[in-house]
């Protein structure tokens, strides 16, 4: 697959997995292009932990830099009836398991649903900030990533770098397959047909089991 083609790919797959009216956290990275794959019967509304329920894609219109950033320190908007909170709150709202769905990206995932995806070995990180959070406190947790890097799994038995959370992954997306996460393991439920399964479990650590209902990636 074009390496160009694989975000959007990724991501176009991942806005299938929302509903209408669900609230959604968003993590930095590929997980911000989600929104423009929704269908227009679904709209969500976009929490970020630093305090904004309804946020929106900047635009020349509504381009505020210096008052409004997401999570990331980067630069946001709000939508119509969009509402700010305080810190407090909006975690309160995190754990408190209002959040229907998070989508982060992944440095390192495993087979029994962990995560690490907040540090990366001699880089200054700005720290987790509230992914921690929002891996046991959403109801929906949606890993989005790249499948490898520099040809090396990403999706392993035990993560090696240090974990954000455990055993908090609902499903794993990449430009291979889409894998569920199941007490008895990841479940491959659906593959992208560019890639045969050997190649899709060539490229991954981890072991795979594959659904008797595996069908290719919409």
């Amino acid at each position: 697959m074009d390496k160009a083609q694989i975000k959007a790919f990724i991501a176009a797959r991942v806005a299938k997995e929302l509903k209408d009216g669900d609230v959604v956290n968003l993590g930095i990275g590929l997980p911000t292009l989600v929104p423009a794959y929704l269908p227009e019967s679904v709209h969500v509304i976009l929490q970020s932990e630093n305090g904004t329920i309804g946020t929106a894609p900047v635009t020349d219109e509504n381009r505020d830099p210096f008052h409004v950033v997401d999570a990331g320190g980067s630069p946001s908007a709000a939508a119509p009836g969009a509402c700010f909170i305080d810190s407090a709150s909006s975690f309160a709202l995190i754990r408190g398991g209002h959040v229907d769905a998070t989508i982060l990206g992944g440095l390192e995932v495993d087979e029994e649903g962990s995560l690490a995806n907040w540090i990366i070995p001699g880089k200054k990180m700005p720290g987790m900030g509230g992914a921690m959070d929002l891996l046991v406190g959403a109801k929906n947790v949606i890993v989005a990533m790249e499948h490898t890097a520099k040809g090396k799994p990403k999706i392993l038995k035990k993560c090696k770098l240090p974990y954000t959370a455990v055993k908090c992954i609902t499903k794993i997306i990449t430009e291979m397959g889409v894998m569920l996460v199941t007490p008895e393991g990841l479940l491959l439920t659906e593959y992208n047909p560019e890639f045969t399964v050997e190649q899709i479990r060539e490229a991954t650590e981890a072991t795979l089991i594959i659904s008797p209902e595996l069908k290719p990636m919409a």
